[in-house]
Order: C-alpha cells, then structure tokens, then sequence
C-alpha cells in the first residue's frame, strides 16, 4: 500500500460453490491476487456438491485477496469468500467491518445464494446482487428478485466475472447503493461554524 493511502476499506464477495468469486478478484484487483485455492480431491467427496460447476478442479478453502487504489488516500480491500458449505464459519469473520458485500449469483443456481443473503442479512452488511452469466445474460430480472426474495432497494446487476470492465461495474454499483442508503446527518448551527 502506498505511504499516502490512509483508508483502507473492505469489500466481501460471496456466493455458492462455483459461481465465479475468485475469478472477479482476479479481474478487478492491480495487483496479483492472492488466493488459497486447492485441488479437489476424492476427499470431499460426499462432502462438497460441485454438481453446478462439474469441471472445476481447485476450490478456495479460506479467501481470496485483491486490492484496487481509489486515490492517492483510499485503497479498496477485495475479500473472497469460500462457497462451499464446509467453509461457511469463515464468513460472519470476513464480514467485519466490511463496507459492503456483493452476492455472485448462477441463475442456473439460485439456491446456492440463499445462505449468503441470509448472513448479510443477519450482519446488517449492504450488499448488491451480481448475477453471472459468463457471457450474454440468460436470466429474468424479475424471476431472479422473486426466487431470492431480494427487498426493491437491493441493486440486482448482470456481469461477467472474466470481465475487468463487468466487475468494476458490480463495484461501482456497490458504492452507489451504499452511498443511496448512508444515513444523513442535518448540519446543526454549531458544526456550520
């Protein structure tokens, strides 16, 4: 981190197994990511369900780590979060003091983020819902809000994780909705001073 970047401010990215979590760090952050991916082994079988993503080899068995500098005095912190089941205990630590939490969603698969919503719920963190097509988007807005009960003020985006620009659009989204939703102060006589 630069000498000058003072702010250091944290972003979660969660969702199911496989829906694409440590390849949006790898778009977005400047630099090389760190990531405690693993091979699969005939270990987690019976254990961990990879039915939604039957070719992926490596899963992250603690977090993935990115970072992107905003200015000269702010650095955004990228955490990913494990998707599977086994790894869930890690999550409320990853949530804190977290500004905000972007939900990757699998339209194919949208049951695999009910448990993330569910926590973000539960820690009071904002959040964004960031549905991943890995190319052109093949889901209905509206069914996707209704399956995952989302209230109307939750930001629900299509992206692509592969994609530096999708998941900086997914970012930005985020700081607008946690913008939108700050509580605001009303100046008093005293502080205008």
């Amino acid at each position: 981190m630069a000498a000058t970047a003072r702010h250091g401010l944290k972003v979660v990215i969660v969702g199911g197994f496989g829906v694409g979590k440590t390849t949006m760090v790898r778009a977005v952050s400047e630099i090389r990511p760190l990531d405690t991916e693993a091979t699969m082994t005939s270990l987690g079988v019976g254990i961990d369900n990879p039915a939604g993503a039957p070719a992926k080899t490596t899963t992250t068995v603690a977090f993935d780590f990115g970072r992107i500098t905003i200015d000269a005095e702010h650095v955004l912190y990228l955490f990913g979060a494990p998707g599977q089941e086994r790894f869930w205990f890690l999550w409320d630590r990853l949530f804190t003091g977290a500004l905000g939490a972007i939900v990757l969603v699998d339209p194919a698969r949208i049951t695999d983020s009910w448990y993330a919503i569910d926590r973000l719920e539960h820690q009071q963190t904002p959040f964004v819902v960031a549905c991943n097509a890995f190319g052109p988007a093949r889901h209905d807005d509206v069914q996707v809000r209704g399956a995952l009960d989302l209230d109307s003020d939750v930001p629900l985006i299509a992206c692509d994780a592969r994609s530096r620009d999708s998941g900086k659009r997914v970012l930005i989204a985020l700081v607008e909705h946690l913008y939108t939703t700050a509580p605001r102060t009303t100046p008093t006589p005293e502080s205008t001073r």
